[in-house]
């Protein structure tokens, strides 16, 4: 949908500390293939700092440049991928007795790796209708430091990291204008996160560790198996590009007009076959190069990733950044942002 008129008035990012993917595969934490194919250097580690603290922060630190009240907040959206604290506890309303103040709806949002997307969806609709002065609050913020995850074997094209991300979104002006942003998903492809598990009792509760790799392989076999399984993975594909060209097109833009991208923090390849070969645009333009040396933070990619594009002059006023990301679902988001001005703390 259009989105003129929502405007990014402060942004801010929490990235724990580098871990490179060498001294991993040396002390055995991390397996030798890591260091051959993909490129990837090294994760953000944020050892036992909790996922709600990195957000409370980042979010402390988006206000500041902002310069608005977090009291006056109308929308709290709080994405993540990973668990937060205790069972039964909801990390939202940490933000909300910390910083914000409890006059808004917060609401905690489990859209997986493109949970920020669709937060962005929701507060596009959310603030037209909210009075002059008021605005919403989106955070994001991951710790994959727990036992029944391992960062370094996760998955088959990515490594974990810690992080949380900021943004406080405007209708009275900003540094940015999210210009436009979309959904479509592909429920038939659902079996890819589930695949060889059971849906009761749920893992959480059996304790047993969470392989991303293994459900992958399962899929392809299904694949081979099962055209019908085969295709939904086609389906996405095809719904990727017809997010992407409507969001381009209902932003004013071209492809070739995008002046940078920031998607899932994944292997290159998995980068440039989901989107930028959809683009037809070179790798030089996506933020793989500094993803590779942080890692899939969860929730928290495509803010993060602004965020470092702004603040090292990567971009600036004119600048379009079109945001992308493929969530649990399967969900295809994809949103792009026009830089407007140089940011307060920029530098």
């Amino acid at each position: 949908m259009r989105t003129q008129g929502i405007f990014m008035a402060g942004l801010a990012a929490y990235v724990g500390e580098p871990v490179g993917v060498e001294s991993a595969v040396a002390d055995g934490r991390c397996p030798p293939d890591r260091l051959r194919g993909g490129g990837l250097l090294g994760v953000a580690v944020a050892d036992g700092v909790p996922a709600p603290e990195m957000a409370l922060t980042a979010a402390r630190q988006a206000f500041a440049e902002s310069g608005l009240e977090p009291g006056d907040t109308g929308l709290l959206l709080y994405c993540d991928v990973w668990h937060q604290g205790p069972d039964g506890w909801s990390p939202h309303y940490y933000l909300q007795h910390h910083l914000v103040g409890g006059k808004g709806l917060a609401v905690e949002l489990r859209q997986g790796c493109n949970g920020v997307l669709a937060a962005l969806q929701l507060a596009g609709g959310f603030l037209p209708a909210e009075a002059p002065g008021r605005h919403a609050l989106i955070v994001a913020a991951d710790n994959f430091g727990t036992p029944r995850i391992d960062r370094w074997r996760a998955g088959p094209d990515f490594l974990l990291g810690d992080g949380a991300s900021a943004v406080v979104l405007s209708r009275d002006g900003g540094f940015a204008e999210v210009l436009a942003v979309n959904s479509l998903s592909v429920p038939e492809a659902e079996v890819l996160h589930r695949c060889g598990e059971e849906l009761f009792p749920p893992s959480a509760t059996t304790g047993e560790p969470v392989d991303f790799d293994a459900r992958t392989k399962e899929f392809v076999r299904l694949c081979e198996a099962d055209e019908e399984v085969a295709f939904s993975w086609v389906t996405v594909q095809q719904r990727s590009a017809a997010v992407l060209a409507k969001t381009l097109r209902e932003a004013g833009i071209r492809g070739s007009d995008v002046t940078r991208t920031a998607f899932t923090n994944l292997s290159p390849e998995a980068v440039e076959h989901r989107w930028m070969s959809l683009l037809g645009l070179p790798m030089s333009r996506s933020t793989w190069d500094h993803a590779r040396t942080i890692g899939h933070l969860g929730a928290s990619d495509h803010l993060v990733a602004l965020d470092h594009l702004v603040r090292s002059g990567q971009v600036g006023p004119g600048d379009h950044v079109l945001m992308g990301g493929i969530g649990p679902g399967i969900t295809i988001s994809c949103a792009v942002v026009k830089i407007l001005a140089a940011r307060p703390m920029a530098g």
